[in-house]
């Protein structure tokens, strides 16, 4: 194939030598027939053809000089163009858990998840005298876009996701007429949504997030996180703000990457004790690709209230290890304590207390039915607890396991503790054989991210995902069926819950995903207070079977 370049070159060549030719006279004879005077003239005409031909000469020269100037820079340009083009199939062929340099540094959760690559120049170049670079847009394998100074230590960009639930209840069959809730509301909710910004200035990161979700429970909308990361150790992160914290192992999992649409109850009633969303926290975490070793003191949540009121503290440390780690599978083991230092009250010399609760593993009606009530009173308040974490999760090619077990002990002034116990575990398959690569930062997994999207003109898929999950939770404590509690200050009679998950979970892209899940839950509880159509220690639990949809994207 011939360049335009050579073209070029061709063309200014024949045109010099084209008028040589006419001009000199290619033909010997055809010169010496120019009729002259005298030999001067003939001379004279000799001589103009030389200048003329060395004018020729020169102006090739020039042009040549020229052409290989525009030549070379073609050629920088074709080079540089091939070099970004080969880091830009590189960097999105790479495993989503792959950490970028300043990631390792322990960036806020809202910057995690992926490799960062350069993808566009947005500012002119400066001179070092001025001392700016170039700033550029980076990309990271989700596709988040953050504006980057030339040097790297500066960064800002947006973040968020929005997570827009519907669903419908089947089929609810309470124990009692007479006691408990007698029916649960279909709806639409929008679960999360949430918009804000990241960043860097040199070693240290800050995030802030607000979330105005949650349309149709009472969670109150607010600060998600607000954020500040110290990390300038790599492989360590000093932290202080609000934010989710990394106690437990689905807890530790974002809301982005979790296989169902809501966590499991024992996990929510571990991480609402002392720990849990939008948390007030200060503490240092230690990672790598084997490891994971964290201990944070812990305050009230956002939107807690402070005025005359004792509040909430406590601390907890977790440890995570990747006992096993190939190039198909992984074997990951964790334990953790959280510990209430600090139980809160309402002021006013209201008692110290402390509730353990969930709704039954979906928010699209917002009735609580698995509640232990408040646990402490005047006579004997709450005095702290703890809660104990036994993590385990693997990856075999596209299977994947999690299973958390959970002890809850809330400590009481003048009476024996309160025990509690949970447990959960789910498996699931993507049927495109993608897989769930881990999170060294937060000691947890990624989701599933699409060998090839969803495109009808290319004939993409995305990746398709089975689940299946089990989970139980006992907050009775002391309790003898039968027994009214008012005789007992000591027993505690939350019901036991067990709950049965099967999901669906589409993934047409990055950005992307669709849950499909079905719910089946059973709520056992005895009476503990003889009421009108409700004798002592009959059934006043339920039964419930739930079908509910998210739409997600997050960025």
């Amino acid at each position: 194939m011939i360049s335009p370049v050579g073209s070029l070159k061709r063309s200014l060549f024949g045109a010099a030598a084209g008028l040589v030719w006419l001009t000199a006279g290619a033909n010997p004879a055809m010169a010496e027939q120019v009729p002259t005077n005298n030999p001067s003239d003939s001379q004279n005409l000799r001589a103009q053809i030389q200048a003329l031909t060395s004018l020729v000469q020169s102006i090739s020269q020039r042009d040549q000089q020229r052409i290989d100037t525009l030549s070379a820079q073609v050629n920088a340009l074709q080079a540089q163009l091939s070099q970004t083009a080969s880091a830009q199939r590189q960097a999105m062929a790479a495993p989503a858990d792959t950490t970028p340099a300043e990631a390792q540094n322990g960036l806020p959760r809202a910057l995690q998840n992926a490799t960062s690559h350069t993808i566009a120049s947005v500012a002119p170049q400066r001179t070092e005298d001025e001392g700016f670079g170039i700033p550029r847009i980076i990309q990271n394998s989700s596709h988040r876009l953050t504006m980057q100074s030339a040097d790297g230590q500066y960064s800002i960009g947006l973040t968020g996701d929005v997570q827009i639930d519907a669903g419908g209840y089947l089929g609810f069959h309470p124990d009692s007429k007479a006691v408990g809730p007698q029916q649960l509301s279909d709806g639409v909710n929008a679960r999360r949504a949430r918009i804000g910004i990241a960043g860097t200035a040199g070693p240290w990161g800050f995030g802030l997030v607000w979330d105005a979700g949650n349309s149709s429970d009472q969670t109150a909308k607010g600060i998600e996180t607000a954020q500040i990361v110290y990390g300038g150790l790599r492989g360590a992160a000093f932290e202080i703000g609000y934010s989710n914290t990394f106690f437990t192992l689905d807890q530790s999992t974002s809301s982005n990457d979790t296989v169902f649409l809501e966590r499991a109850s024992p996990s929510n009633i571990a991480t609402n004790f002392n720990t849990g969303d939008a948390r007030s926290n200060a503490g240092v975490r230690f990672f790598g690709d084997r490891y994971w070793l964290g201990g944070y003191l812990t305050g009230p949540a956002s939107g807690d209230s402070h005025t005359l009121t004792g509040e909430r503290f406590g601390s907890f440390q977790r440890a995570a290890f990747q006992v096993l780690k190939g190039p198909d599978y992984t074997v990951h083991l964790g334990f953790g304590v959280d510990e209430l230092i600090a139980p809160p009250n309402a002021g006013n010399g209201t008692p110290e207390t402390v509730s353990l609760s969930d709704q039954p593993e979906l928010r699209i009606d917002p009735t609580t039915l698995l509640s232990t009530g408040a646990i402490g009173t005047a006579a004997n308040p709450a005095r702290g607890g703890y809660v104990l974490d036994l993590e385990t999760a693997s990856t075999y090619k596209s299977l994947f396991w999690q299973g958390e077990f959970y002890k809850y002990k809330v400590e009481r002034r003048g009476l024996p503790d309160a025990d509690f116990g949970g447990a959960y575990g789910q498996v699931s398959w993507a049927l495109t054989g993608e897989s769930h690569t881990y999170n060294p930062q937060s000691a947890s997994y990624f989701r599933i991210y699409p060998k090839h999207p969803f495109s009808l003109t290319e004939g993409g898929w995305g990746a398709w995902e089975i689940a299946a999950r089990v989970s139980y939770v006992d907050l009775n404590s002391n309790f003898r069926t039968g027994a009214a509690l008012a005789t007992d200050p000591a027993a505690v009679d939350g019901g036991r819950q067990t709950g049965y998950t099967l999901g669906l979970n589409w993934y047409p892209n990055d950005l992307f995903r669709l849950l499909l899940d079905y719910n089946h839950i059973d709520y056992d509880k005895a009476n503990g207070a003889a009421v009108k159509g409700a004798a002592l220690g009959v059934p006043v639990g339920a039964e419930s079977n739930a079908v509910s949809l998210r739409t997600q994207v997050a960025f």
